[in-house]
């Protein structure tokens, strides 16, 4: 099975200039974990919900004054649409993220979350070591 099986699209992007509240409240409305930063349909950064609180609340940044290009994540790991769902798993586990753009020939098309790979009972058992690697750094 294909990564382009099973992604989300379309993806709604953010620019780079676009406030923390601004993406906070799509984040909200939407119920995602992250916002890709594009200029165009180029992907530039992503920022998660944690990039939010850790980066920009807890250092005492303003949601209404903070861009995305300020806290962005700009070593973004991709996948191709055409890659193997078995190739997303070991990166999402190797990288210890839970969730990939999908990127084609320098575009972004779509999204593919760790929930993605758990729906397909046949990638249940590598989703589940996947979380389970990315997990294992958590401290609480």
């Amino acid at each position: 099975m294909k990564v382009k099986d099973i992604m989300t699209q379309p993806v709604e992007c953010v620019s780079p200039t676009a406030t923390l509240q601004e993406i906070a409240k799509m984040m909200n409305s939407r119920d995602i974990g992250s916002v890709p930063v594009c200029e165009g349909e180029q992907l530039m950064g992503l920022v998660t919900d944690r990039d939010i609180v850790v980066r920009a609340i807890a250092t005492g940044m303003k949601p209404e004054s903070t861009r995305a290009r300020d806290i962005m994540s700009i070593e973004v790991q991709g996948i191709s649409s055409d890659a193997d769902v078995h190739e997303a798993a070991r990166r999402m586990s190797e990288y210890q993220i839970r969730r990939l753009p999908v990127v084609d020939h320098g575009k972004i098309v779509g999204m593919i979350a760790l929930g993605d790979l758990a729906v397909e009972n046949i990638h249940i058992d590598e989703a589940g070591d996947a979380l389970s690697d990315i997990s294992q750094g958590v401290h609480h």
